[in-house]
């Protein structure tokens, strides 16, 4: 059953099944993923009052612990050598998969962990860094940024900016790449906004994978995909208050969507069709291009946010971005 309004708002019954065009492992993730979202939207995870620092703690290292056992597992399988160390007095892991080049000319990937811009700290930006580290194939310095609630914006933003100053120093802008995923994908298109406007040079490539560009969430498949993606089944409202307190959401620092994107560097966009974020990933690109930066976009059958968790389109993904850094990144 299908009614509509008279600005054109639709009000939709339907049945969304899960597709025989992806590949038979994703089509099993879709479906335990899938089949779990009754419970999770008839009963949402209530966040706590802004004010209340204790709950968001807990609700916070309830997260980590989620994302901890999500890619616990498979980064068993990612052999590489991680150091946990202070850089510009900033927690990082430096962190170099087998085969990588970390000598002193060596290109670096400067990594900047999702989390809903609060969680994914300590073993949980580790565990993601490794699969980020691994995926691209680069000795890698990923950012464990400070977060909210005892650090807010812009604490997030000035650890990520520090970090890649302090990058610039050991290496020249054409040996390094930068990338985010989710929520990192926000605080690295805003670390380059900051970072050129106060004269650091942009690095050789970005990538952004599936990012929350724009804190507003105001874009079309916050809604057409609502209630699809079972990776993301609501929106960041509360994390993103939690992150922002009372500064506007369209500053560019916080929404780099509405920023001037001139002189960004050659960008790689990943996203997938029921990912909740896939409207900010296709704005983003639009406005790249308009801005004259050389930009891709890969969007994935059927994928969630985040991937399908191991899956051959996982693998798809990491190959493309590895064609882009092969391009792009001066090794």
């Amino acid at each position: 059953m299908t009614d509509s309004t008279p600005d054109g708002t639709l009000h939709l019954e339907r049945t969304v099944r899960v597709p025989d065009t992806v590949s038979p492992h994703a089509q099993a993730v879709m479906a335990a993923g899938c089949a779990m979202l009754d419970d999770r939207l008839a009963h949402p995870q209530r966040m706590p009052a802004l004010g209340d620092a204790a709950a968001w703690k807990a609700r916070i290292a309830e997260m980590d612990a989620a994302i901890v056992t999500g890619f616990a597992a498979g980064a068993a399988d990612l052999p590489a050598s991680v150091e946990a160390t202070r850089i510009a007095d900033v927690d990082v892991f430096v962190i170099t998969p087998d085969g990588a080049d970390s000598g002193d000319d060596a290109p670096v990937l400067l990594d900047i962990h999702g989390g809903a811009l609060i969680a994914g700290g300590g073993e949980a930006c580790r565990l993601m860094a490794t699969s980020a580290a691994t995926r691209a194939g680069l000795h890698t310095w990923a950012v464990d940024y400070r977060m909210p609630p005892d650090h807010p914006y812009p604490a997030p933003l000035d650890d990520c900016v520090a970090v890649y100053r302090a990058l610039l120093e050991q290496r020249p802008p054409e040996r390094i790449v930068v990338d985010g995923g989710s929520a990192g994908g926000n605080l690295v298109a805003a670390m380059l906004l900051r970072a050129r406007d106060e004269g650091l040079a942009m690095p050789a490539a970005l990538m952004l994978f599936t990012p929350e560009i724009d804190l507003t969430e105001s874009g079309d498949t916050f809604d057409t995909n609502a209630g699809i993606d079972y990776v993301l089944v609501n929106r960041l409202t509360e994390s993103i208050a939690l992150y922002a307190g009372d500064h506007d959401l369209t500053d560019p620092l916080l929404s780099p969507i509405f920023g001037d994107v001139t002189g960004f560097p050659p960008t790689f966009l990943q996203a997938g069709t029921r990912d909740l974020f896939l409207s900010n990933t296709v704005r983003m690109h639009r406005k790249l291009r308009a801005a004259g930066v050389d930009a891709e976009l890969h969007v994935w059958e059927a994928m969630p946010h985040g991937g399908f968790f191991g899956a051959p389109e996982d693998a798809e993904v990491a190959l493309e971005a590895r064609k882009f850094l092969a391009e792009h990144l001066h090794a």
